[in-house]
């Protein structure tokens, strides 16, 4: 939340386990409602597949149209930067989400929220 103030932007910031269940949520008083699901899902997004949800992009690229199509049905599935895995002693321990300002914003967002808990 301080590098959110600090770009002048509002958000919402999820924390969850390794197993995607939300451990703690923060949202900034200015911050988008709509917003709150996504930052939720993206940390849970980044648990559960264990890389950033802006590496989703680059990933789909290689597979047919079909499963691009389809796997973007998934429920609770973010394809957008914004979510961080926080990995500590080389194990993903769980993730962060940020959600509420543009995509590059979310992600530098939750990049320093990951090296404030001395994760990535």
């Amino acid at each position: 939340m301080e590098e959110a103030e600090r770009l002048g932007v509002a958000v919402n910031v999820a924390v969850v386990d390794r197993s995607g269940v939300l451990m703690a949520f923060l949202r900034m008083p200015e911050s988008s409602l709509h917003s709150m699901d996504t930052a939720i899902d993206k940390a849970y997004t980044a648990a559960s597949f264990r890389f950033p949800t802006a590496q989703w992009s680059e990933l789909l690229a290689g597979f047919s149209e079909p499963v691009q199509k389809g796997i973007l049905l998934r429920p609770r599935l973010v394809v957008f930067g914004g979510g961080i895995p926080i990995e500590w002693q080389g194990q993903v321990i769980g993730a962060i989400g940020v959600s509420g300002a543009s995509e590059a914003e979310d992600e530098r967002c939750a990049l320093a929220g990951c090296e404030a808990v001395g994760g990535m």
